[in-house]
């Protein structure tokens, strides 16, 4: 198939769709998207593919469209089902300089990821280990020292500070939420 094949660059590294399954005869690819931009889909000219073995591949988009809560995409040279197959297990990724602008007070997922978590009094609670979207206000997943999973409400009102150069986050839980 074509595409420009690239060692990791390290600059390109946000994820904005993963590839689960090639979707009908022509090379099209069925998406499950990972960002909250999905607009960006509808402009997108080309985008690099990594693959599970590490490798990446710089394609061109030729077509995209919506479907059920995903994108399917068709990328030139990927032409046949078997094609498309070769791409499955993919992220779609982003350099980090073609983010969206965030509003004050907005985060990107990754930036949060790997962040410690500490009350306001200097009390390690744990470690972000994921972001838990429930149609409302987001739940940071917590890892403890201790191994235990935790969650805290991604709230103004609980989560005081977010550092996201220092991978910090400070919050003022209400009582009782830290013995759940």
């Amino acid at each position: 198939m074509t595409g420009n094949s690239e060692q990791n660059s390290g600059e390109e590294d946000i994820v904005i769709a993963r590839i689960v399954k090639p979707r009908g005869i022509r090379g099209e690819v069925n998406c499950v998207i990972q960002t909250d931009f999905p607009e960006r889909f509808s402009s997108l000219e080309s985008v690099t593919v990594w693959l599970p073995n590490e490798t990446r591949l710089k394609l061109k988009v030729e077509d995209a469209w919506f479907h059920n809560q995903r994108v399917i995409l068709k990328f030139e040279g990927y032409d046949t089902m078997t094609a498309a197959q070769e791409l499955t297990g993919g992220r779609l990724v982003i350099a980090d300089a073609d983010l969206e602008l965030l509003e004050e007070g907005q985060f990107f997922e990754h930036q949060v990821i790997g962040a410690d978590v500490i009350t306001s009094n200097g009390r390690i609670i744990g470690r972000v280990k994921g972001v838990m979207r429930t149609g409302g206000t987001d739940v940071l997943v917590l890892q403890t020292e201790e191994g235990v999973e935790r969650m805290i409400p991604f709230a103004d009102e609980i989560c005081t500070e977010v550092d996201v150069n220092a991978k910090r986050i400070t919050v003022n839980p209400p009582e009782g939420l830290l013995d759940l």
